[in-house]
């Protein structure tokens, strides 16, 4: 009989047999296969040839597997997160951390030997944008940082490797939701940017708490902002005040596995429902997961399910708001504004805390 890790609950093996056989990317971060006449342990979507399910051992994670001996595959990475299986994409991400502040282009690309529309396609599936979007993005942290420090705008522009000032303006209301003169006249919140495992975030806060923290390359992000910014009278500014410091300190613990609660005071700017649900989510632990029905029956509406899924996909705080901790009823790993896979690496991050 095949063994089944009894680290988490897995289905009978039927089924996930059948999952690997199908390549189901619904079980990405959910389970493993281990194959016992190579030594080598899978994802369920890898594309290697499909063992025999008798020789199939099955696992809820990758320590699971290596503690019984088995070897990460070379072809899809099991070690990583979903998008880190794909070599493209692994080789670009890669690229770019290198080089966050060059001009990427398709002419780049082609000089790489990719394809730039097979590129285009592979990060839409895995970050809901381009490589290219993503390099935009990366290129604006530096001009962020010297419009805080009390850079011009033409200073800001260079620093981003911008030639266009309306490029730069409009890449910069892309991000933020406002032109880069409007932000600098804001004051009473203010937005700076905070560098993390996973990627960038924008935090905004005042000197008492946090009122927005997002990964950049949300798409929400600027409606998100342009939310708060009628919240709080328009007054968002560049700049950064004790809260951000805090927060960028609480975030360094909790990737470094030092802190499982991110205890950094907040304003949740919402409708009393929305806040009741993301209040809810603050009290689930590190290392746990919950349904929108388990949610939902927490707070004393167990059919506002909808309501409640609602509710967490407007969440504008996150990580310190764990929204990534609500997971479909089949336990799947629904829809996560900031990617499935930054979802599938902070819940493996949170198994230490477990």
């Amino acid at each position: 009989m095949d063994k089944v890790s009894d680290m988490l609950d897995l289905p009978d093996t039927d089924t996930l047999y059948a999952a690997l056989l199908a390549r189901d990317p619904a079980w990405e971060g959910r389970a493993l296969v281990g194959v016992t006449t190579t030594g080598i342990f899978c994802r369920l979507t890898c594309p290697a040839r499909k063992p025999l399910p008798q020789n199939c051992r099955w696992f809820a994670d990758a320590d699971a597997a290596q503690a019984a001996g088995f070897r990460p595959c070379r072809r899809c990475h099991p070690l990583g997160a979903t998008a880190e299986g794909e070599p493209l994409v692994r080789d670009l991400m890669t690229r770019l951390e290198a080089r966050p502040d060059h001009r990427w282009s398709e002419s780049d690309l082609l000089a790489l030997g990719h394809d730039p529309s097979t590129v285009r396609r592979a990060f839409k599936r895995h970050f809901g944008q381009s490589f290219l979007d993503m390099a935009r993005a990366a290129r604006l942290r530096g001009a962020v940082a010297s419009l805080t420090k009390g850079s011009t705008m033409i200073e800001a522009q260079l620093d981003a490797g911008f030639d266009s000032a309306s490029g730069f303006r409009t890449a910069f209301a892309r991000l933020f939701g406002h032109a880069p003169h409007q932000m600098r006249q804001g004051g009473g919140v203010l937005a700076d940017w905070i560098d993390t495992p996973l990627g960038g975030m924008i935090a905004i806060a005042d000197d008492r708490a946090l009122h927005l923290l997002e990964f950049i390359d949300r798409k929400a992000l600027p409606e998100g902002l342009r939310r708060l910014s009628a919240h709080v009278g328009g007054r968002v500014g560049l700049g950064r005040t004790a809260v951000h410091d805090l927060t960028e300190s609480r975030l360094a613990a909790y990737f470094a596995g030092r802190a499982p609660l991110l205890d950094v005071p907040v304003v949740l700017h919402g409708t009393p429902f929305q806040q009741q649900v993301w209040s809810a989510l603050q009290q689930i632990p590190a290392g746990q997961t919950r349904s929108y029905l388990q949610l939902a029956a927490g707070i004393g509406r167990p059919t506002a399910t909808r309501a409640v899924a609602r509710a967490n996909a407007t969440n504008r705080i996150a990580l310190v708001v764990p929204c990534h901790r609500v997971i479909g009823a089949d336990g799947t790993l629904t829809g996560y504004a900031g990617g499935l896979w930054r979802k599938e690496r902070l819940i493996a991050i949170e198994r230490s805390y477990a």
